[in-house]
């Protein structure tokens, strides 16, 4: 378990590493597409590995780092509920609100379409 600021530290770590394997991401399907073979950095290291390999990877890497970053995030509302608490103050409304899911937002627009 982290403290606050180590949590948040370690969320924009995450979240660089993120947006660099969307990148990557992007160009293996844009401008890589029509390549066999591509090079990989990893550390100081370059290594060739088949196209549809190295998209698999990147794409796996990007569901663990969003896993991670959306835990992260939970702990730092914890976190900060019980900082508020510590302090006398009152809780922060609408800080727990969750997004609807596909499901729920399909069913929201099907009601108000009629």
């Amino acid at each position: 378990m982290y403290t606050g600021l180590q949590s948040i530290l370690f969320i924009v770590a995450l979240d660089q590493k993120r947006n660099q394997n969307r990148e990557a991401l992007r160009a293996l399907s844009k401008e890589l597409a029509g390549t066999e073979k591509v090079q990989v950095c990893f550390g100081s290291m370059f290594v060739q590995l088949p196209h549809a390999q190295t998209k698999d990877m990147l794409q796996r890497d990007q569901e663990l780092l969003d896993k991670e970053i959306a835990s992260l995030r939970e702990e730092l509302k914890v976190k900060v509920g019980h900082l508020l608490e510590a302090q006398g103050k009152p809780e922060l409304k609408g800080y727990s609100l969750k997004p609807l899911s596909g499901e729920e937002t399909w069913f929201i627009k099907k009601v108000l379409d009629g």
